[in-house]
């Protein structure tokens, strides 16, 4: 922990204990909570997650700024807060400072989430999809990406989100050394869809398997992080040509609307929702929920794995 980053934390006493005593911890984001999904899913959506992970052996730990303190592991009552989404920033890690210091709200991207994460002792956290490049060339690229490749956390998710140029984002990680590692599958999934075309060089097919990947590439680079991307359950997968005509669609409107910046990404999964009669939000939950469960399991694993070494 740097100085001064303890005077802003608020660890949760459950999440403490269980970071002091070498327990595994899987750190959740909020901004799905805030920004990501609407009421009243965002909150079910939520305590499942929480749930999947103690029920696959790992304490999770939901993580938002709260009038100026970044609380690692909220209450349910903190929970139906950040969901009712009133006033909550969304936040990313160049966010986190200037909200801090001006006591403000946020809900927190993987990118911020990573970095509290990282700062509190917790090693994996579990998110729906990361950010990356979008298409186009307006180069934006989200610092979701530049965040794994600075802080020492495996984050679990189907891929990243299938509104961006998925090809790019590959390469640029590849660029910045952050290993994509396809869990139980050779290719990158596409969020709503598991398969995207882009193969991918690693792969493993358990938790054991995974939490040793990690090991050994913290042993190397101890200051990088891991993408492990896996696929969203087959069963509440949507057809790619499906989700191909509602990013389209979504696209087009948020061209003519001249939507951008923080505010594109919501937008983008707003629409697609009314585009696919809601599939995608059935879709949203199901992966976010499975990659909650398959983060536990790593987690587990690794402490497991720890403890022997």
């Amino acid at each position: 922990m740097r100085p001064g980053v303890e005077t802003f934390l608020s660890i949760a006493p459950e999440v403490a204990a269980a970071v002091d005593g070498g327990q595994a911890v899987v750190a959740l984001e909020s901004t799905l909570l805030a920004h990501g999904l609407p009421w009243p899913d965002n909150i079910e959506v939520a305590l499942q997650a929480e749930q999947a992970v103690r029920q696959s052996g790992a304490v999770p730990a939901t993580i938002a700024v709260l009038a100026g303190r970044i609380h690692i592991g909220l209450s349910r009552e903190q929970l139906e807060t950040v969901a009712h989404g009133q006033g909550f920033f969304k936040a990313s890690a160049a966010d986190l400072g200037p909200l801090l210091a001006a006591q403000s709200d946020g809900a927190t991207t993987v990118s911020a989430t990573v970095v509290a994460a990282a700062r509190a002792g917790i090693f994996v956290m579990a998110t729906g999809g990361i950010g990356g490049v979008h298409r186009g060339d307006s180069f934006d690229i989200s610092c979701d990406l530049t965040t794994l490749a600075s802080e020492p956390v495996a984050v679990v998710s189907a891929g990243a989100k299938s509104i961006l140029d998925l090809p790019r984002t590959l390469e640029y990680l590849e660029t910045l050394g952050v290993p994509v590692v396809g869990y139980g599958t050779g290719e990158l999934p596409a969020f709503y869809t598991p398969h995207s075309g882009l193969g991918l060089v690693h792969r493993v097919d358990g938790p054991d398997s995974a939490a040793r990947v990690l090991r050994s590439h913290w042993a190397v680079h101890p200051g990088r992080g891991v993408l492990l991307a896996n696929p969203i359950p087959v069963a509440e997968a949507l057809p790619s040509e499906l989700v191909e005509r509602a990013m389209q669609a979504a696209l087009q409107a948020a061209e003519a609307e001249h939507v951008g910046g923080k505010a594109l990404t919501p937008f983008l999964l707003g629409r697609i929702a009314t585009e696919t009669g809601l599939r995608s939000v059935r879709a949203n939950r199901a992966l976010i929920v499975d990659n909650a469960r398959v983060a536990g399991q790593i987690a587990a694993s690794l402490t497991q794995q720890r403890a022997v070494a």
